[in-house]
């Protein structure tokens, strides 16, 4: 049965954490280019990807945007903070991801984008000092600020819905504690100014305390704690996160799954990455980098699962290494050597070098996730969206199950997902069998 799903009626407003980042400044440039007709929304599923529907042989293949009621990229309004005062025009041009060529046809709608004042604290991210921010005498005060920009974004701008993403860098390492486990706690640690609540946690109380659904785009905690997924569900917001799934990441989601579906073993896979925009001079700090290894190395243990296989899997060795190398820019290399080993024990080699562009990566998913959680809010899912989980490093999860990172069980999910939306029979892969009697 096809479920209610409120229109897309109105403006439907983006408002992005680190507005000024490579990530945002390239999004938000080749959106304003999409809708001119300048460029092509190449590695978008929401705008480029089709969706089978009944058999094969029926050959009914629509394209996503066209089988569910998605908002139409023209009617997206950008908005955002950041910790520098710099319009967008100029922090495109200063990330050096676009060249100049892209960027100069939509300098208008650029240079008209300012951002708001952000809220940041430098303990929790050491290699930037902010000289845009918000100041206030505790930390509910600074989420009752953001809550004010919300709002007056809103009225200024006409806007009928909304989603907030995090777009800002990695936070040093951060585990749950008691100041996460309910609303309660959470709020009165806001008023305490706990050590534990960091600004992307800030960020994301406002948004669900404005009914807005928000996804994670760093490693970070920020909305996967008890508390924060609780205040998703009674304010009915959908939530999706952690760390946006790009580079080297996204190669391990699809040569581990091989790996384990033909049954070889792994002795030790070496990752190594070498990257000069923002993102990588924050890793350069131990205490962030602590953050982002916990999110790349947890992949291979859940998709290997090493309990279910010790012959092959058990106490594999893996290393992860991200060097900052300024004259790289965005233009990241990650390298991979892969030991592995197969019949009678045979040892073999794969080696991957993958010289990919972060932020060229991250733009697509930047949409589809602000496309797809307003989807979801307008049918009313609410908490945690794990078939959003195609897009994240390490995806948020209901407690009582372990994590999907297979490339592809993934996006069987996400399509399935939209199939029940739509009240389309669910695709299994099951074919016609002939059997002789």
């Amino acid at each position: 049965m096809k479920k209610r799903i409120l229109p897309a009626r109105g403006k439907l407003g983006v408002l992005i954490v680190g507005i000024n980042g490579a990530v945002a400044t390239t999004f938000i440039a080749g959106l304003f280019a999409i809708t001119k007709g300048y460029g092509k929304p190449i590695g978008s599923l929401t705008q480029m990807g089709t969706i089978r529907l009944g058999k094969r042989s029926d050959m009914d293949i629509p394209k996503i945007k066209d089988f569910v009621p998605l908002a139409d990229i023209n009617d997206i309004v950008i908005g955002g903070w950041d910790i520098f005062d710099q319009n967008l025009y100029d922090a495109a041009c200063e990330s050096k991801v676009l060249e100049q060529k892209d960027i100069d046809p939509v300098k208008q709608e650029l240079s008209s984008l300012h951002p708001m004042p952000a809220v940041f604290d430098n303990y929790y991210v050491k290699k930037l000092n902010g000289t845009y921010i918000k100041n206030g005498r505790t930390k509910m005060e600074l989420a009752e600020l953001l809550r004010a920009d919300i709002r007056d974004f809103k009225t200024k701008h006409n806007i009928d819905r909304m989603v907030m993403i995090w777009c800002g860098s990695t936070e040093i390492y951060m585990g749950r504690n008691e100041s996460h486990n309910t609303i309660d706690n959470f709020e009165k640690a806001l008023q305490e100014n706990d050590v534990n609540i960091t600004p992307s946690m800030i960020y994301a109380y406002a948004a669900l305390m404005e009914s807005i659904p928000f996804a994670n785009g760093a490693p970070n905690l920020t909305v996967d704690i008890p508390a924060l997924t609780e205040l998703a569900i009674q304010k009915n917001v959908p939530i999706a996160g952690k760390d946006f799934k790009t580079g080297q990441t996204l190669v391990k989601t699809v040569i581990a799954p091989m790996l384990k579906a033909r049954m070889l073993g792994l002795q030790g896979w070496f990752s190594t990455n070498i990257l000069g925009n923002r993102d990588g001079e924050v890793l350069d700090d131990p205490y962030s980098f602590k953050t982002k290894e916990e999110s790349k190395l947890s992949v291979l243990e859940h998709i290997l699962q090493p309990e279910l296989y010790p012959e092959l899997y058990k106490n594999f060795y893996h290393k992860v290494r991200i060097n900052y190398y300024p004259p790289r820019g965005d233009g990241k290399e990650g390298w991979d050597n892969i030991d592995i080993f197969g019949w009678l024990g045979y040892p073999m080699q794969i080696k991957i070098d993958f010289l990919c562009r972060d932020s060229i990566l991250a733009a697509p998913i930047v949409l589809d996730l602000v496309l797809f959680l307003d989807l979801a809010q307008r049918v009313g899912m609410k908490g945690i969206q794990e078939w959003l989980s195609f897009y994240f490093k390490s995806p948020m999860h209901a407690a009582e199950v372990y994590p999907e990172h297979d490339l592809f069980i993934q996006l069987t999910k996400l399509k399935n997902n939209l199939r029940h939306m739509m009240g389309e029979e669910l695709i299994t892969h099951l074919g016609i069998e002939y059997y002789e009697e």
